[in-house]
């Protein structure tokens, strides 16, 4: 059971199966209750004759009870006596008495010779007119019209036993005898038909469950291939820590075809990832060998000949390396997921501060950031102020005479600073390159104060982090152009 296929297959035909035992217990219901209906109402038209022919004073050993062997009558009256039954009737049960044998002085309702009807005293006969018109019109009972009992039992007939649907209908004779027909239809073919289907549904049932599961096994199996395909692909990834490998794609469109896209796109990212690692390590030891060896060989030479130290330089190579070390340390917490304090500031104010307190800078900055305020930002002082000083540091770098830095808003409360030198610019094909971690143009190289080329990329992450995002232009004076977009705390 920890297959896949074996709980899809027992789950289906456990489902098909109680669906099929609910439908099938609903058939045999409705179909013993449509048959049992039936036999009632055959019980039925079977007492109402033997009733209206009482009703009509019909003397008992003269009914005519039709079909006698399929549908036994039995008649009681008021007390419960038997007066009359079928022909070869035996045995009852569920009439209400079991006795089949007449009561030998039953009290008859019939007027028959009871009514007289002897000749008149005139030989014109008038006297008979007049008892004719005194009695009026032969007298006639009635059959209730209401619905009948009815009630299952058994009965014997002609030395066979069977169960029977009986029928009890009410009769008045015209002297006022109260007389209760009880009248039986066979259940022979209800329970013959009920059986049969019973039967055929035992013996489908197991074999229609059988041809779910295994249907439902080898579509599940069909199914799941591509994920097992899936799976050994990424075990032998994993086994070999090769990131360009993918795992292969179904052509369907079904949620497997989608797993597979997804996962490729996850190797993807994470061969992106683990390759810009590689190069961020490479490329950082390269950086610090460089001010390393410098601040060593400096230190070798003060230790050989003291007069020769050169303190100011190795000062410089201590300096170039702690701010390469913060830098790194900085992006080693954003790619860990560190987020950034959420504290309102007003961006202006941060940038007037910032500018105020470089003392080295060898361009003057022009700063146009209103007093009025309304440039509030919700983020970190601390990060955002390194941004500030990032592109300003660049914008020095690159710059030939002038350095500006500017405070506005744009549409949907966004606030803006741009920072713009006459420089060289930066190529169209670059803007997206300089962006990334150690990256340098070739007149950053040459300088000796390139940087390490982290500057703008920890710009640019602080930038999203924040909700917003840092992007390169051309300035009005010809040089570059940086803008920096935040949202607005209002």
């Amino acid at each position: 059971m920890r297959s896949v296929r074996a709980r899809a297959a027992l789950g289906a035909t456990v489902v098909v199966a109680l669906a099929l035992i609910g439908a099938g217990l609903s058939v045999l219901l409705v179909l013993r209750a449509n048959l049992t209906d039936q036999a009632g109402l055959q019980a039925e038209v079977v007492a109402r004759e033997v009733a209206g022919q009482l009703a009509l004073d019909v003397p008992y050993d003269r009914l005519e009870m039709r079909d006698e062997e399929d549908h036994p009558v039995q008649v009681t009256d008021e007390d419960g006596r038997v007066v009359a039954v079928s022909k070869d009737l035996r045995a009852v049960s569920g009439t209400g008495t079991d006795r089949v044998t007449p009561d030998p002085s039953p009290v008859s309702g019939q007027s028959g010779d009871e009514s007289g009807g002897g000749s008149g005293s005139d030989d014109d006969g008038s006297d008979d007119d007049a008892d004719d018109d005194d009695r009026g019109t032969p007298g006639r009972g009635e059959v209730d019209s209401d619905e009948p009992d009815f009630t299952n039992g058994t009965a014997t007939v002609d030395g066979e036993s069977a169960d029977y649907r009986f029928a009890s209908v009410r009769a008045t004779t015209s002297t006022g005898v109260t007389l209760t027909v009880h009248a039986g239809a066979p259940l022979a073919a209800e329970q013959e038909a009920v059986g049969t289907v019973r039967g055929a549904m035992l013996i489908g049932l197991p074999l229609l469950l059988l041809v779910v599961a295994g249907v439902t096994w080898l579509v599940t199996r069909r199914a799941l291939r591509p994920v097992e395909g899936i799976r050994r692909e990424m075990a032998a990834i994993t086994a070999s820590e090769d990131l360009s490998r993918r795992v292969p794609e179904p052509g369907s469109r079904d949620e497997v075809a989608r797993l597979a896209r997804t996962t490729n796109e996850t190797l993807t990212a994470l061969e992106a990832s683990v390759e810009r690692q590689r190069r961020f390590v490479a490329d950082a030891s390269h950086e610090l060998r460089s001010p390393i060896a410098s601040l060593r060989t400096q230190l070798e030479v003060g230790a050989a000949h003291p007069e020769l130290l050169d303190v100011p330089g190795a000062v410089a190579d201590t300096v170039r390396l702690q701010a390469l070390a913060a830098d790194l340390l900085l992006l080693a917490r954003m790619d860990a997921g560190e987020r950034p304090g959420r504290t309102v500031l007003d961006l202006g104010a941060l940038v007037r501060e910032e500018v105020s307190q470089r003392g080295g800078d060898r361009i003057p900055v022009t700063v146009s950031a209103p007093d009025s305020g309304g440039f509030e930002v919700a983020g970190s002082r601390g990060q955002l102020a390194r941004v500030i000083g990032n592109l300003l540091d660049n914008a020095q770098r690159h710059a030939r005479s002038a350095v500006t830095v500017s405070v506005g808003t744009a549409e949907r409360g966004d606030v803006v600073v741009a920072v713009a030198d006459d420089g060289a610019g930066v190529p169209p094909p670059e803007r997206e390159r300089i962006f990334e971690r150690f990256v340098r143009l070739d007149d950053a190289r040459t300088r000796d104060d390139g940087g390490a080329g982290l500057g703008l990329a920890i710009a640019r992450d602080v930038a999203a982090r924040h909700g917003g995002r840092l992007t390169v232009g051309d300035a009005r004076e010809g040089g570059a152009r940086f803008e920096l977009r935040l949202p607005g705390a209002g």
